[in-house]
């Protein structure tokens, strides 16, 4: 029998870091913590772990983008700037009807091919 688990879809994820040492936390990863100098790895990612970054988060910016880069069938796109509850801060779209800064959303991280290229893993923010 052979065994296909290893072939298996995985759901898209984007990792944020924590230094061991002192705790603190960052996305995207620093190569130095700012807070104890501890240097990262970024081949084994020693003294450092990930943790998935999705969940709850508050809008505190956001635009409308009409001139959308070749390849993308949209005639426009909302990006927003959130900030998770655990104090963190990232980019992506935007896909509410009427966006209000402090709203309340949800994050989640799709795979997108829309742009040439590889796809990449992307924010997709909702109420």
């Amino acid at each position: 029998m052979i065994d296909f688990s290893m072939y298996d879809q995985k759901e898209p994820k984007i990792e944020a870091y924590k230094c061991l040492k002192c705790g603190a936390i960052y996305y995207p990863a620093p190569m130095v913590c700012s807070s104890c100098d501890t240097r990262r790895d970024p081949v084994t990612g020693k003294g450092w772990e990930t943790f998935d970054l999705e969940g709850p988060c508050t809008l505190l910016s956001w635009t409308r983008l009409w001139n959308l880069p070749e390849g993308y069938s949209k005639k426009n796109m909302l990006f927003g700037i959130v900030e998770f509850e655990n104090g963190l801060r990232a980019s992506g779209q935007l896909e509410v009807d009427d966006p209000k800064t402090g709203m309340a959303l949800h994050s989640t991280v799709v795979e997108s091919d829309e742009r040439p290229g590889d796809p990449v893993n992307v924010f997709v923010f909702t109420q």
